[in-house]
C-alpha cells in the first residue's frame, strides 16, 4: 500500500535548515497496523504528515497505492485524501460549534454522499461506538474518551483503506485509552490499514510491527508477538 525511497524532508529559514527526515525507506502492507515510536522531535509526526499527504517531502519518492503522491499538487492529494485517508489526532479536533451527529459526518458531505446514505452511516457508527445518546451533544459536553470516541467515528465514516493515527491516546485516561486502542484494533482487523504515532510501548504492541525513529531516521523495525 505505501512505499517510500529515501524520503527526506528539510524545513528552512533564512538562518537555519532543520532535517526532520533524512532518507526514510519504508514499506507498509495492505491490512497492518503500524506503531511509530522515538523520542520527540525524531520526525515521527513530520512522517505521518507527509504519509498523510498534508505536507510534502523535500526529496524522495512516496508511493500510495502505487502511484507516486508526495510531489503531487494539493489538490490531487487533497482529492486522494479524502477518499482513502481517515485521521485521529491527539488533541480531537472536533468542532466545537457542529453536534457529534454533524462532526461525523462532515468528511461525507466533502465526498458528496447522497442524505439518506450519510445518516444511515453515522447512526451506524454512532452505535458501534456507544454514543448514539450524545448524538445532538456539542464536543465540550463530551468527556475525553468520548470526544475520542466521536473522532474515531469520523475518521472511518468514509471506509478509509488507511487510518493515521498521532498519539490517539496521549489526552486520555488509562483505561478511555485502553478503550480507543482496542477500537483502533477492532477496525485492523476488519482490514483497515493503520499507522500509528505513539510514546506508549503498550500501545505500540496493539499493533503488529514496531518502527523506532532517531534523528529523522528509522533505526529498527520490529515485528511484534500479538497478545489481544
Amino acid at each position: 500500500m505505501i512505499r517510500t525511497e529515501n524520503l527526506s524532508k528539510i524545513y528552512r529559514t533564512e538562518d537555519i535548515e532543520t532535517t526532520a527526515l533524512h532518507q526514510v525507506n519504508l514499506n507498509i502492507e495492505s491490512g497492518e497496523f503500524v506503531s511509530i515510536m522515538g523520542p520527540s522531535g525524531c520526525g515521527k509526526s513530520t512522517l505521518l504528515n507527509v504519509l498523510g499527504m498534508i505536507d510534502s517531502p523535500t526529496s524522495g519518492g512516496y508511493y500510495f497505492l502505487d502511484q507516486e503522491v508526495g510531489h503531487l499538487a494539493e489538490r490531487k492529494r487533497s482529492n486522494i485524501r479524502k477518499h482513502n485517508l481517515g485521521f485521529v489526532f491527539q488533541s480531537f479536533n472536533l468542532i466545537d460549534e457542529l453536534t457529534v451527529f454533524e462532526n461525523v459526518e462532515l468528511p461525507m458531505l466533502y465526498t458528496n454522499t447522497p442524505s439518506a446514505e450519510r445518516k444511515s452511516r453515522v447512526e451506524e457508527l454512532l452505535e458501534d461506538m456507544k454514543m448514539m445518546h450524545r448524538r445532538n451533544h456539542f464536543p465540550q459536553q463530551l468527556s475525553g474518551g468520548q470526544q475520542q470516541r466521536v473522532a474515531v467515528a469520523r475518521a472511518v465514516v468514509n471506509n478509509p483503506k488507511l487510518i493515521l493515527a498521532d498519539e490517539p491516546t496521549g489526552n486520555l485516561d488509562s483505561s478511555n485509552g485502553d478503550d480507543v486502542m482496542r477500537l483502533l484494533a477492532d477496525l485492523n482487523a476488519s482490514g483497515t490499514t493503520i499507522i500509528m504515532v505513539t510514546h506508549s510501548q503498550y500501545c505500540a504492541e496493539f499493533g503488529n510491527r514496531v518502527v523506532r525513529m532517531l534523528d529523522g531516521q528509522i533505526v529498527t523495525e520490529k515485528v511484534v508477538e500479538q497478545f489481544l
